[in-house]
């Protein structure tokens, strides 16, 4: 079951929904002013192989690669700061 992002047209509030299939027929409410307008936002993805997480946006390596801020890092996404 995926799961997307979104942002609210009318209180720019962003919020997550999982979808029970990948079909785009559901329609979304946003959780904070119940409004139908709102607008699907491109994500970056995380994976798991061999214990070990992989980001879309994340660095690799040790935490000091998390200096630099054109990585996740910088947002704290990668987990190692």
């Amino acid at each position: 079951m995926p799961i997307f992002e979104y942002r609210c047209i009318k209180c720019n509030m962003k919020f997550e929904v999982l979808h029970k299939s990948s079909g785009a027929g559901e329609e979304v409410t946003c959780p904070n002013c119940d409004s139908k307008n709102n607008k699907k936002l491109i994500s970056t993805f995380n994976a798991t192989t061999n214990g070990k997480a992989f980001s879309s946006n994340a660095c690799y390596g040790d935490s000091a690669s998390c200096e630099n801020t054109s990585c996740g890092c910088s947002s704290d996404m990668c987990g190692l700061n």
